[in-house]
C-alpha cells in the first residue's frame, strides 16, 4: 500500500478571514443550486418522521459478517446503511431502508450503483458530479469541523466518517433508540489520519476484500476525530433522552453503551 502524505501541503500560516470566505462562498453557490433546496423541503418532511421509534446504523467493518441481519429484517426495523453497503448484497438478502455516503472517493467510486438503486440515498453534495438527480436522493451540505446537526436540512458535520453522518440524520428522523453494528473502530492499515492511500491487496479493514483493494484509493481512518464525533453525539442523543448505544459484535468502540443486537431489537421502548 502506498500513501500520498498531504501534510507538506498543508498552509503554514492560517488565515481565518481565507478560510471564511471559503466557507461563504461554497454556501452560497450551493443555495444558489435548485437541488439544494429540493433537498432541503425533502428533509424537513423528514423531520421526526420515526419519532420514538428505533434505528441501526449498519457499519462496514469485518465484524458485520456476524451481525444476525435476519433478525433486523424479521423485527422491520429501519436501518441506516454506509458506503458501500450494497457489496454485501450478493452474499444476504438484507437491504437497507437507506443509504448514507459522503466521501468523494466512495461517491465517484459507487456511483454505478448509486445512480441505478431504488433504495432512498443521503449523499454530499459533492456528488453532483457524478450522480445526476432522481426522486430517491438527497443531497446534504457538508460543514467543516465536529458539530451535531440536530436538524439536517440546513447542514451536517462529517467528523471524519459516514457513520456520524448517520447519527445526525437518526436524530433528525427522531429515532428514539439507535444501535450501531459492524463498527470494529480498529483499522489494520496505519498512517497519517485522513491521508489519501492506495490499497495494492486485499482489504482487511471491511467486511468485503474488495471493498477498498487492488489500486482503489482511500482516505485513511481519523480514529481521534471519530471518537470526538462518537462523544458529542452520544451527549446530544443522552441530552434528549434518548439512547446511542454500540450493538457491533466485538471491535475496538467502548465509548458507547454495548448491547446484544438481540436484546435492542427485541426490547420494548420504555422498558
Amino acid at each position: 500500500m502506498t500513501i500520498t502524505n498531504s501534510i507538506l501541503n498543508q498552509p503554514k500560516t492560517i488565515n481565518p478571514y481565507h478560510h471564511a470566505a471559503a466557507l461563504l462562498k461554497r454556501r452560497f453557490l450551493w443555495d444558489l443550486n435548485p437541488q439544494s433546496w429540493i433537498s432541503r423541503t425533502k428533509l424537513i418532511r423528514l423531520k421526526d418522521s420515526y419519532k420514538n421509534k428505533k434505528a441501526i446504523i449498519v457499519c462496514n467493518g469485518p465484524s458485520l459478517l456476524k451481525s444476525d441481519l435476519f433478525c433486523i429484517q424479521s423485527n422491520n426495523i429501519f436501518t441506516f446503511g454506509l458506503n458501500k453497503i450494497n457489496l454485501l448484497f450478493g452474499k444476504s438478502t438484507f437491504r437497507p431502508s437507506c443509504i448514507v455516503a459522503v466521501n468523494p472517493f466512495v461517491i465517484e467510486q459507487n456511483s454505478s450503483f448509486y445512480q441505478t438503486t431504488e433504495i432512498p440515498l443521503f449523499v454530499d453534495s459533492y456528488s453532483l458530479q457524478f450522480l445526476k438527480p432522481r426522486d430517491n436522493t438527497i443531497f446534504l451540505h457538508s460543514m467543516y469541523g465536529t458539530y451535531f446537526a440536530q436538524n439536517c436540512s440546513i447542514s451536517i458535520c462529517q467528523g471524519a466518517t459516514v457513520t456520524f453522518v448517520a447519527m445526525q440524520l437518526a436524530f433528525h428522523f427522531g429515532f428514539k433508540e439507535v444501535a450501531l453494528i459492524g463498527c470494529d473502530h480498529n483499522f489494520k492499515t496505519e498512517g497519517i489520519p485522513n491521508s489519501i492511500a492506495i490499497k495494492t491487496g486485499k482489504d482487511e479493514d471491511h467486511f468485503d476484500p474488495n471493498y477498498f483493494a487492488n489500486g482503489i484509493q482511500w482516505n485513511l481512518p481519523d480514529l481521534a476525530t471519530s471518537e470526538a464525533g462518537y462523544s458529542l453525539a452520544s451527549d446530544v442523543y443522552r441530552a434528549f433522552d434518548r439512547k446511542l448505544v454500540n450493538a457491533t459484535e466485538g471491535g475496538a468502540l467502548n465509548l458507547l453503551p454495548r448491547v446484544s443486537l438481540q436484546d435492542f431489537v427485541s426490547d420494548v421502548i420504555g422498558n
